[in-house]
């Protein structure tokens, strides 16, 4: 399927990060017109486009499908265009396994994972050529392992019951996961970033690159092609794999991790260890959100209110771990701007994990917030959008 980019192209684990609300813009968009209009324009778009380079000091926001859909995708790009952020990761397949835009991936149009209010061929157009005017770094995020559309569609592809291989595993909402040991899941998500970068991404982020992260997996769910590996070395190798895949697209692969991975010495069960995946991306991402630590990690009773100092702490075991690793890929953080509990995480709470990051030797740094609301006040201005 590596001949996809030849084609014409049209186009953590708390609740917390998982909810966005809909502009009236995204429903409208689901009309059977606007699809059809979407699908027809397809061929009308370049199958090359110049690529943004990556700045030399990435600062990026998260763009969910909604905000990518609706008015809040122009007011991001303002926001970057004035400020120091240079970066916007936007949702090409989120975690429900809908694709952002009408696309050319086979796999893709056979179960209808871009027919749900499809962005439009020419909006996409519209984005990419304005952040590229602009100088602003333009994302794919990739999920790859949590994807219920796909998993249901393909049942051999899902997580298996234990009890009864035949039906597929449920997390606790329900939903079904692909199996990481499938070559196929990976080579979906690698088919979607090769369309991507041609559309005129510049990097692809692939996210769920993991085991679910629920313990009763181990005695309920079946994995008869891991052969014997550990899910560490399943992700690792599933990595490598797609690195490859993706190194073709001449663009940089990063990867999301837990926080955790950081300082956790295990794999948390959902096959992620650091020493085992840093060397397989060439950045890695890890979730560092103060409000995803347990009271007492580091020695914080309430590692929430205490922003600088998690990051300060989780950093280090970074840096400390991936010393002497070959090839160890860069690091650039996530850091959070919604509120999960006390405090509420405004201005303070924000700069306060940047200048953590700065202390620390880490000037690059993403923010999640998963409305795409951002505390705006809390980036410093630039004078003007022609210093990028």
């Amino acid at each position: 399927m590596n001949s996809i980019r030849t084609l014409v192209l049209a186009t953590a684990a708390a609740a917390a990060c998982g909810r966005s609300d809909v502009p009236a813009a995204a429903r409208d968009s689901a009309s059977p017109a606007l699809v059809a209009t979407a699908a027809a324009s397809t061929d009308s778009v370049r199958a090359k486009v110049p690529l943004v380079p990556r700045p030399d000091t990435l600062r990026g926001l998260y763009v969910n499908r909604w905000a990518a859909l609706g008015d809040r995708m122009w007011k991001l790009i303002d926001v970057a265009k004035r400020t120091e952020v240079n970066a916007l990761v936007i949702d090409v397949k989120d975690d429900r396994g809908f694709v952002l835009y009408r696309s050319r991936v086979p796999l893709a149009r056979e179960i209808g994972a871009d027919t749900t209010m499809p962005m439009r061929a020419d909006r996409v157009r519209a984005v990419l050529d304005t952040m590229r005017a602009h100088g602003i770094y333009p994302i794919a995020r990739i999920v790859v392992v949590k994807d219920p559309l796909l998993a249901s569609k393909k049942l051999e592809w899902s997580i298996k019951r234990r009890a009864a291989p035949d039906s597929a595993w449920l997390d606790k909402n329900g939903k079904p996961w692909l199996d990481a040991n499938q070559p196929g899941v990976w080579d979906y998500a690698a088919d979607l970033a090769d369309e991507a970068v041609a559309l005129g991404f510049s990097a692809v982020q692939f996210d769920y690159v993991r085991f679910p992260d629920e313990k009763r997996l181990v005695s309920e769910a079946t994995f008869p092609l891991a052969k014997g590996r550990v899910r560490a070395q399943v992700i690792r190798d599933q990595l490598g794999r797609l690195r490859q895949r993706v190194a073709t697209a001449g663009v940089p692969m990063t990867i999301d991790v837990f926080g955790l991975t950081m300082s956790d010495t295990t794999d948390m069960g959902i096959g992620q260890r650091w020493e085992m995946f840093v060397d397989r991306a060439d950045v890695v991402l890890p979730m560092t959100y103060p409000s995803h630590y347990a009271p007492g990690s580091y020695g914080i009773a309430r590692p929430n209110a205490h922003p600088y100092e998690v990051i300060s702490h989780a950093l280090a075991d970074a840096k400390r771990r991936t010393a002497g690793i070959s090839g160890a890929a860069r690091i650039v953080p996530w850091y959070q701007d919604f509120t999960l509990g006390p405090p509420h995480y405004g201005v303070e709470q924000v700069r306060a994990q940047i200048r953590a990051g700065h202390d620390a030797g880490f000037d690059e740094w993403l923010l999640w917030n998963p409305g795409s609301r951002y505390t705006v006040d809390a980036f410093a201005v630039t004078s003007s959008d022609s210093l990028r």
